[in-house]
């Protein structure tokens, strides 16, 4: 199943797409929810991003190239970081450029969204505590990335997660592309298998070390080829299974304060 968020006429609703158009639902999409009988064309509805993540994890260098590259042995400590949840935006809003610079960096990845909450759960059942998965893209702006290595404020400027389109329940993430295109150029293009801390195990590592929530977003990292754009870019995201996340660049307004 395909399920979103969306607005008609100002109010936010919850849906399953479907052939016929986009069927809307009311109550907990993770446990009880249901049809209220009423199916909207998708021409007619904004699509918002697909969840109001709970938490926003991320990792980061997680792909290699070629099958290969694979380190033999998984990294003792992964790199992960958190991202805000303003930072979320959903399919084709803008993506701020922050005053201060001029270009940032698009990274398509897979989004696992985490369905139940989860503690020291072994790899072996890890995706039995995923509900979906979606299209996430990884904005960053290495340019207030701390020497020291820190990289929290390149990561959280508002705009800097966009999710969506839809989440999709039915998904094997094992085997699937995670793809982009610039301004319809292809940039990345590599299977998941290439991931360096498969998903897997990066479920079961987070949860060893936190309580892993209901609605927590996990972005599993970005192929080889994401690089640095700007005002004027679109970038499309794409997992064929789940569809494509699109998004455009603009600079940010100066403000009286700033000037």
């Amino acid at each position: 199943m395909k399920f979103t968020r969306f607005t008609v006429e100002s109010e936010i609703l919850n849906g399953v797409a479907a052939e016929e158009g986009i069927k809307e639902i009311e109550g907990d999409i993770f446990e009880n929810w249901s049809y209220t009988g009423r199916t909207f064309s998708q021409n007619d509805v904004e699509l918002l991003a697909p969840i109001e993540p709970n938490q926003i994890i991320g990792i980061g260098a997680n792909f290699v190239t070629k099958a290969e590259d694979r380190p033999n042995m998984l990294p003792e400590i992964p790199v992960f970081f958190f991202k805000p949840t303003s930072s979320v935006i959903g399919p084709e809003e803008e993506i701020v450029i922050p005053c201060s610079i001029e270009e940032v960096k698009f990274e398509s990845e897979l989004a696992v969204v985490i369905g139940k909450d989860m503690k020291d759960v072994t790899k072996e059942n890890a995706l039995d505590y995923v509900f979906g998965y979606t299209v996430g893209n990884d904005v960053t702006a290495p340019q207030f990335f701390h020497e020291d290595g820190h990289w929290m404020v390149g990561k959280s400027f508002d705009t800097f997660t966009p999710l969506g389109p839809f989440i999709e329940t039915d998904l094997d993430p094992l085997n699937v592309n995670v793809k982009s295109k610039l301004d319809s150029v292809e940039k990345q293009n590599s299977p998941t298998g290439l991931m360096i801390v498969p998903i897997r195990e990066m479920i079961s590592y987070l949860s060893s070390v936190m309580t892993l929530k209901k609605g927590d977003v996990i972005l599993t990292g970005s192929p080889v080829g994401a690089e640095m754009t700007g005002e004027g870019s679109t970038i499309e995201c794409e997992i064929k299974e789940i569809g494509t996340l699109r998004n455009s660049f603009v600079k940010a307004k100066r403000s009286a304060a700033s000037i």
